[in-house]
């Protein structure tokens, strides 16, 4: 199993960026994908990013342009670069790993992102 801890949520302004970590337990380019979820009150969780082994990455269009997954393998980290914030990208933001094809998600404990003036 892998575990994954999420830094960097906060309060920023809209128009704001923040900078979302995940430091991982194993060694990143062994995992599938990484990558990103969110979930806001009501909501069901959704993709935000996703980063694969080879490095292709993934963005559903609401956050196309503004975010950016990256990740670093010396420290075993993923980052979220959020840019542009808007209100509506308030949200807990989760971590995932799927570690292979076939496997299921291992989750962080996820990070409060909260944009507001």
């Amino acid at each position: 199993q892998v575990q994954l801890v999420e830094s960097g949520g906060g309060l920023v302004q809209p128009g704001g960026s923040l900078r979302l970590s995940c430091a991982c337990s194993k060694d990143i380019l062994g995992i599938y994908i990484m990558g990103w979820h969110r979930q806001a009150p009501g909501n069901q969780r959704e993709l935000v990013a996703q980063i694969f082994s080879a490095g292709n990455t993934y963005y559903p269009d609401s956050v196309k342009g503004r975010f950016t997954i990256s990740r670093d393998s010396a420290k075993n980290t993923v980052y979220l670069e959020m840019n542009s914030l808007k209100p509506e990208d308030t949200a807990v933001y989760y971590c995932f790993a799927l570690p292979r094809v076939g496997a299921v998600n291992d989750w962080g404990k996820g990070t409060q992102v909260t944009v507001s003036s």
